[in-house]
């Protein structure tokens, strides 16, 4: 992170931290309180319980939630109109995740694992091909460990999760270390300050934006280890939202560029609905430091890139989310729509990605269907200088791919407590294009298709994942699908049937209590 990003990080800090600028309201909150971490083995459980109207979504289009709003949620369910394995599921849950001392505290979680899987991705829908962007990796036998620490203390909480895992030497994804006979990682790292109307937060954190269960179009839980600085500033129903980070330096002809993103979004939930607007910017260059006119959140960064002269890539979206029995939700994302058509440049293909869905309880809390489509075109997330693309090692922010779209359904079924089985069903059209390729030159717009380049490869997916937790420390998931493809990795004619499957195994133990 450059000096300037660290000068506007403290200047953002002291303003909210200094109660004579702020008039004291945001001190006057509850006690700070850790994240739940994506991937934990609660959030497909309390999902399901939101999907199906069982409780409320405490942050709607926001992810990862509060412990203390998860449990706030689950407090407030009524179990009277329940099915008995989502009372019972209710009730686990908010053993397991317990309540917020109002004294300091601390937090300890740790656990071990074992693994077999055919493919070495975290999603098995990008691990159709033998090589490429959407290539398996090696299947393995492999074996995990991790350990979490949390201090929470008035306004403050400080996490850190370390994990250990031998099937990150397999992962196409991962750039770290890949020589060792296993593989280590910080999957959280962070400080966070809380009050009733603002949040001051620093470190690694997997976050989506946007409705829940898809991937969000800039910021998802996509790249590993993506530090940031944030801030949030405003109530539950309305508030602003903004992150700043360093994406990887690359080398271009000899020399390091630096490369930096900014995002930041407007959220406002007004009864049923809830609505964020929201802009990004990704900015590199030699010895370049991020601009305050980019960090300032307050500011659109597509203006500042007319006004300045600047030399960024800049994307504008919206997100919505309707609760009903019958909800419904979306993205879009503008990345270049050519107006003018003066010259050679204005024929460049237009660059967009959305996502529109809907879904829905059935028998009350019994199950939850879904269906969604998504489009991102042939040139979205690229960029007429290379380097200013959102990837992180080689990983989108936001989608991991381009030039594809995909039409999902699925159905989540809680027969009985503990067990959560969730079919599915897969359409996934994928060209040629590759957010991780060079840009086309203008001579090339005009051949140049706005979806769809080359051989377009076509995957029909059925599947079914599980999850099994008999009790708070013992833990089951498996995933297993079949994949029936046409042109594989792009050839016409040639078509292949691959059966992808995991099963992973579990056990966890946590503790805590007061500051001695």
């Amino acid at each position: 992170m450059r000096p300037r990003l660290w000068l506007a990080a403290v200047g953002t800090t002291c303003l909210l931290l200094n109660p004579a600028l702020t008039g004291g309201a945001m001190l006057e909150a509850q006690q700070a309180s850790a994240y739940v971490p994506l991937d934990d083995w609660t959030m497909p459980y309390v999902e399901h319980l939101i999907a199906t109207g069982a409780i409320a979504d405490p942050a709607p289009l926001t992810r990862p939630l509060r412990r203390a709003d998860v449990v706030r949620a689950l407090e407030a369910a009524d179990t009277a109109r329940l099915s008995p394995a989502a009372t019972a599921t209710v009730r686990r849950l908010r053993a397991a995740l317990g309540s917020e001392p109002r004294q300091p505290h601390f937090r300890v979680a740790g656990g071990v694992g074992a693994a077999v899987a055919n493919y070495a991705r975290r999603d098995p829908l990008a691990a159709i091909d033998s090589t490429g962007p959407r290539q398996a990796g090696r299947g393995h036998g492999t074996g995990n460990a991790d350990l979490a620490f949390e201090l929470a203390t008035g306004h403050v909480v400080a996490t850190t999760h370390l994990q250990f895992d031998t099937r990150l030497k397999y992962d196409p994804d991962w750039f770290g270390k890949k020589n060792r006979a296993i593989a280590g990682r910080t999957a959280e790292g962070y400080v966070d300050a809380q009050w009733r109307l603002g949040e001051v937060f620093f470190g690694r954190l997997d976050r989506n934006w946007g409705p829940v269960g898809i991937q969000g179009l800039l910021l998802s839980a996509n790249p590993y280890g993506l530090d940031h600085f944030a801030v949030s500033v405003g109530s539950a129903r309305l508030h602003l939202e903004a992150i700043a980070t360093q994406l990887d330096d690359r080398d271009s002809s000899g020399s390091v560029v630096h490369r930096f993103m900014m995002q930041h979004r407007v959220l406002f939930v007004p009864g049923r609905w809830s609505v964020a607007l929201w802009e990004g910017s990704v900015l590199s260059g030699r010895e370049r430091s991020f601009e305050p006119w980019y960090l300032n959140a307050l500011t659109l960064g597509i203006l500042e890139q007319w006004n300045n002269g600047g030399n960024v890539n800049s994307f504008v979206g919206v997100d919505f989310e309707h609760r009903a029995p019958v909800s419904v939700f979306g993205q879009l994302m503008l990345d270049d729509i050519q107006v003018d058509r003066g010259g050679a440049t204005d024929t460049k293909p237009v660059s967009y990605a959305l996502t529109a869905g809907a879904q829905g309880a059935i028998r009350g809390a019994a199950a939850a269907w879904r269906i969604s489509y998504t489009r991102v075109t042939n040139l979205t997330y690229r960029n007429e200088d290379n380097l200013q693309v959102p990837l992180y090692h080689s990983l989108g922010t936001g989608r991991n791919f381009d030039d594809y779209d995909q039409l999902t359904g699925t159905l989540g079924l809680l027969p009985r407590v503990g067990l959560l089985l969730t079919p599915e069903v897969t359409y996934l059209r994928q060209g040629e294009g590759d957010p991780r390729l060079p840009h086309p030159v203008v001579s090339a717009y005009p051949t140049t298709p706005t979806i769809f380049q080359g051989v377009v490869e076509r995957t029909v997916r059925f599947a079914v994942t599980g999850a099994y937790a008999p009790s708070g420390r013992v833990g089951l998931s498996v995933d297993a699908g079949v994949h029936r493809i046409s042109n594989f990795e792009h050839v016409s004619g040639d078509t292949r049937t691959r059966l992808l499957g995991s099963v992973r195994l579990s056990y966890r133990l946590q503790g805590g209590g007061a500051l001695p």
